[in-house]
């Protein structure tokens, strides 16, 4: 039996200069932001991050760590304009790869399967392919003769996802309504983390029904650690809501960039004092669960 809890420094610590790094969870949703403020405590640069992207991109990118986003879109749901996001992309800070989300899951895929790309129809009426002049094209070798798209392969050097419980092996459940897209980050990734709002037992994933929330195999992940409330400001259902208010405060400071949202929550602030400063685990509980 091999343990693989870990803290969230040390799934932090993983993530190094120059790696492409994937980051779970969807716009305003089940974010790994336990790991994303830990990042910004460090050194780490000249990333490559591919994201359904939330507040995870706009600290990242408003803190200089990313060197590239890949992405289908940024946008943190009830506050729908990511603006520390959009200073670093209309400033030029970093480049983009901004593709249909059909087509980033279709790369996700792609890695997953070992496969330098995977074909669709999607993108011929748009500018996807002429900003995007990476992204080629193919012809059907069958008699059909048909001109695809080839999402090329979105390949992660790490994973990081957040999940409503793991045991010590890396078994997880991901209980809310919609596990988005985690599974295919971590099977297309070299190594995947989870963060966790609970460690429970193996058997409390007997429960067959329960299997139907487990699709991130154990031998996808690397490592598992603790963090109760770890998506907060976004929500993790059915356990809390998006933090509204926030996120509204984090995006209206954007112009004036991130040195003072990270001197109030980040600096000198280890993973339990974070959550005290936002009103405790029974305030961030208590936060109201988006509609969908």
């Amino acid at each position: 039996m091999i343990d693989k809890t870990m803290s969230i420094a040390d799934i932090a610590a993983q993530v190094e200069s120059g790696m492409t790094l994937a980051v779970g969870g969807w716009g305003g949703r089940r974010k790994p932001m336990a790991v994303i403020r830990e990042l910004l405590k460090t050194e780490v640069m000249d990333l490559t991050v591919l994201a359904y992207g939330g507040p995870d991109i706009g600290m990242l990118a408003a803190a200089g760590k990313i060197r590239k986003l890949i992405f289908g879109f940024v946008s943190m749901d009830s506050v729908p304009l990511e603006g520390h996001y959009r200073v670093a992309r209309q400033s030029g800070a970093i480049e983009v790869m901004e593709v249909d989300e059909g087509m980033f899951q279709l790369g996700l895929k792609a890695a997953a399967q070992r496969m330098p790309f995977l074909p669709t129809r999607v993108g011929f009426a748009s500018d996807v392919l002429t900003t995007n002049p990476e992204i080629k094209t193919i012809i059907s070798p069958y008699d059909d003769g048909e001109e695809f798209v080839a999402m090329p392969a979105l390949k992660p050097d790490l994973a990081i996802c957040h999940v409503n419980q793991a045991d010590i092996l890396g078994n997880s459940r991901i209980s809310g309504p919609d596990p988005f897209f985690d599974e295919w980050f971590c099977r297309a990734a070299d190594r995947a983390y989870l963060t966790a709002e609970e460690i429970v037992d193996t058997e409390a994933f007997n429960d067959p029904m329960i299997a139907l929330q487990m699709p991130i195999e154990r031998n996808l992940v690397s490592g598992v650690a603790l963090a109760p409330c770890g998506a907060h400001p976004t929500s993790c259902g059915p356990d809390y809501g998006i933090d509204v208010e926030h996120l509204s405060s984090y995006n209206s400071v954007a112009k004036e960039g991130l040195d003072g949202y990270i001197a109030d929550y980040v600096t000198g602030k280890d993973f339990n004092a974070y959550i005290e400063s936002v009103g405790g685990e029974t305030a961030v509980r208590a936060l109201p669960l988006p509609v969908f």
